[in-house]
C-alpha cells in the first residue's frame, strides 16, 4: 500500500511538471510600438511552477527583482546574458533593467493569485518617480494585475 501510494504521489508531481509552461520576455531598447527601453511583454500573468526566460535581444540589459512575495529570493541575470526563472509562489513580482530603471524599463508578472498586492502598491509610486521617461508604465501594467 505505501509503494503504492509513493508510485501515485511521483506520478501526480510528473504530470504537473509536464503542464508547466515557459514564457520569454524580451529585454530591448525599442520596442515594437517604438516605446524605448521596455521588457516585451511587459506584464504577464502566469500560475505556479511556470517559468520565464529573460531574453537580451538588444545588448546592456539584464533583469532584477525588486518586489517578491514574502519568502522568495530576489533574483538578477547577467549582463547580456539570458537567464531563466521558476515562479513556485504565487503573487506579485515587479523587476527592472538596472541600468536602464531611470527610463522605466520595468515590468510585472503575477503568478497566480495577487497574494502581495498590497506590497506591490504601495512600494510602486516609488518606483515610477525614479522614472525620467516613460513615466506610467509600471502603472498601465498595474492595471491588468487581476485581484
Amino acid at each position: 500500500m505505501n509503494k503504492c501510494f509513493i508510485i501515485v504521489f511521483f506520478l501526480l508531481a510528473l504530470s504537473f511538471q509536464a503542464f508547466a509552461k515557459t514564457y520569454e520576455v524580451k529585454m530591448l531598447n525599442i520596442g515594437e510600438n517604438g516605446s524605448t527601453m521596455v521588457f516585451e511583454p511587459g506584464f504577464l500573468h502566469i500560475e505556479s511552477g511556470d517559468s520565464v526566460t529573460f531574453v537580451p535581444a538588444s545588448k546592456g540589459h539584464w533583469a532584477k527583482s525588486l518586489i517578491v512575495p514574502d519568502g522568495v529570493s530576489q533574483f538578477e541575470g547577467k549582463i547580456n546574458e539570458a537567464m531563466s526563472v521558476t515562479f513556485e509562489k504565487e503573487g506579485i513580482y515587479v523587476y527592472v533593467c538596472p541600468p536602464h530603471q531611470v527610463m522605466n524599463m520595468s515590468g510585472i508578472i503575477q503568478v497566480g493569485r495577487a497574494l502581495n498586492l498590497n506590497q506591490a502598491k504601495e512600494a510602486l509610486p516609488a518606483i515610477e518617480h525614479r522614472a525620467v521617461t516613460n513615466k506610467g508604465r509600471l502603472n498601465e501594467y498595474a492595471k491588468k494585475i487581476q485581484e
